[in-house]
């Protein structure tokens, strides 16, 4: 008979994570001590955040297992109003373990380096695909199934891979109130040491409830499922915990600093990448075995994929501050050397010159118009060698999704309203009047006085232009 052990991490944000001496727990612990989790230590969760949060050096190993930590005790909640009897005590348990290794598979700079291999149409352009192969095949793969049976490890990867919850249990998983964005939220918070988005997260689980609301396939009723509902007396909790979500988006997720690095980085990889697909790798700094040369020539090989990890870039950047290509020599330093390339808020100029009061089809047609003009100037002027002249940066966040798989009532946040249950959106104003957040910037070397002075030129036009047409 096998003998079990307690194990426990100890974490900043949830202080003791323990793992119980129990066959699927100890399981659990054997999967953390994989090279392709331990390889989490390696990819920090905030990527370029430490250039400006200096304590943002918190990795995607700490957040998985808070995860998991997390996602426990949501189960306990549900395990305690369903009772052992109506458990599905499989469900449970994959939904834990998919909790767990739901990271495994984001590369350097996580969701960079997925803007880059969508860019060039890599297999590796979504972190959960990269996961769901990962959970298939690999060392993960033989401790789950030793853990719990063979057959365990595709259900975890099919509940990864999955498009969006089917039931309460993978709802712990992935929803817009799920263990994932209870840890990151807190956990970014602690680490970055920005005051915006404090949640009571004591209140909120204390709050929770199973209810039964109807669901629906292609319009068609299918029957009631159950999920995850708050009391009514957690409403404002929730309220802020969607508006903490908001606040991260301009204060951490998106800083344009930040982002300034990660266009740094995206364009660098890019052309290292580029460059060895055109059998001009000496071009690039990096010797022929070098990890990212080695991903860049098959990087449909899962194991080039697991040698790369923020290290590993880190790493390269002085050997790449010597390539004979220019713009690889140019981006290595500033990403090393933190020179990082100005930002021009094209947005934010727009809605502070027309101002509050302003039509918001006026403000996206001002924003639109300029970065339409901006790029077609770009595409006329880019005569610098070592990297392009005008970056671009085009994004948007939405903190609750109104109808997000609108079929699926365990994608929301449903609330306890006298006898029934109801989507928060529809009885909070503070819900329905949290804003998508949206930037379009532009980024340039502090240097190029033309480039700023034709943008700054772009801008103004644009700008009269729909004052013109709004007196």
């Amino acid at each position: 008979m096998a003998k079990f052990k307690n194990q426990r991490v100890r974490d900043p944000l949830h202080d003791l994570i323990k793992f119980s001496a129990n066959e699927f727990e100890n399981g659990m612990w054997r999967v953390i001590q994989t090279p392709e989790f331990q390889r989490l230590r390696r990819v920090k969760q905030l990527g370029f955040s430490e250039l400006v949060y200096p304590g943002a050096t918190h990795t995607r190993f700490a957040h998985s297992i808070g995860v998991f930590h997390t996602a426990r005790q949501l189960m306990s909640i549900i395990e305690d109003q369903q009772g052992a009897a109506n458990l599905q005590a499989r469900r449970r348990d994959t939904a834990l373990a998919a909790a767990l290794v739901h990271d495994i598979g984001h590369g350097p700079f996580s969701h960079s380096f997925e803007t880059v291999a969508a860019r060039l149409k890599l297999p590796s352009a979504t972190h959960e695909v990269v996961s769901a192969s990962l959970i298939r095949d690999s060392e993960i793969s033989a401790q789950l199934d030793k853990a719990m049976g063979n057959g365990f490890s595709l259900e975890v990867s099919s509940l990864i891979a999955a498009d969006g919850p089917t039931d309460i249990y993978s709802s712990v998983v992935s929803s817009q109130f799920d263990a994932d964005r209870l840890d990151y939220m807190r956990r970014d918070k602690l680490m970055t040491g920005t005051q915006h988005s404090e949640i009571d997260y004591t209140w909120l689980l204390e709050n929770l409830r199973l209810g039964e609301v109807p669901s629906s396939v292609d319009e068609e009723a299918t029957g009631l499922v159950e999920t995850l509902v708050l009391d009514e007396k957690a409403i404002h909790a929730a309220e802020t915990y969607v508006l903490g979500l908001f606040q991260l988006y301009p204060t951490v997720y998106f800083h344009k600093a930040t982002r300034s690095a990660e266009k740094i980085f995206q364009e660098l990889l890019f052309r290292v990448i580029s460059l060895v697909g055109d059998g001009s790798t000496e071009k690039t700094g990096l010797g022929s075995q070098h990890p990212l040369c080695a991903f860049a020539r098959e990087p449909k090989d899962i194991l080039n994929f697991l040698c790369l990890d923020d290290s590993v870039i880190w790493g390269s950047l002085s050997q790449m501050l010597h390539a004979e290509d220019q713009t690889v020599s140019n981006l290595a330093k500033r990403l090393r050397d933190r020179e990082l390339l100005v930002c021009i808020d094209i947005r934010e100029a727009v809605s502070s010159s027309l101002g509050p009061n302003a039509d918001a089809a006026a403000v996206e047609k001002a924003v639109e118009v300029c970065l339409d003009e901006i790029g077609a100037w770009y595409a006329d002027n880019n005569k610098s060698e070592c990297m392009p002249r005008v970056i671009l940066d085009k994004a948007q966040r939405r903190p609750y999704k109104m109808s997000e798989n609108s079929g699926s009532p365990l994608n929301q946040m449903m609330v306890v309203k006298g006898k029934g249950l109801v989507n928060i959106s529809d009885i909070s104003e503070t819900v329905r009047a949290a804003q998508v957040f949206k930037l379009d910037r532009a980024y340039i070397d502090r240097d190029d006085t033309e480039a700023k002075t034709k943008i700054e030129s772009i801008l103004r036009n644009a700008i009269r232009e729909e004052e013109k047409n709004a007196a």
